[in-house]
């Protein structure tokens, strides 16, 4: 269990923007080992629309950076593969720039 000091500890690193500082630290590594057992390493998403795809990230579906204090709640993170982890947070590759392609196309 997690005590209150080490808890705002790692609310202290959202906050101040050391993201890789919580993300690193051991408590997040076991919840985030919970949430993917919880989930049986599937993707929520996809799950939901009849397919299968292995989760590969844990998502927090309200953000830590606007709720640090639900950052280590279980019931705050979701599954996710890469593809619908990128689709979430509005990274998808049709917003980047095309690559250059060779005016002769054979």
């Amino acid at each position: 269990m997690i005590t209150k000091q080490r808890e705002q500890e790692l609310i202290t690193f959202i906050l101040n923007d050391e993201l890789m500082k919580f993300y690193k630290s051991k408590e997040w590594m076991q919840l985030r080992l919970k949430a993917l057992k919880r989930d049986n390493h599937e993707c929520q998403l996809c799950k939901a629309a009849g397919r299968y795809h292995k989760a590969e990230n844990v998502h927090h579906m309200k953000e830590v950076k606007t709720h640090p204090h639900l950052s280590l709640t279980l019931s705050n993170l979701q599954c996710l593969c890469i593809k619908c982890h990128n689709e979430v947070h509005d990274r998808l590759e049709s917003t980047r720039a095309p690559k250059f392609m060779n005016e002769e196309r054979w």
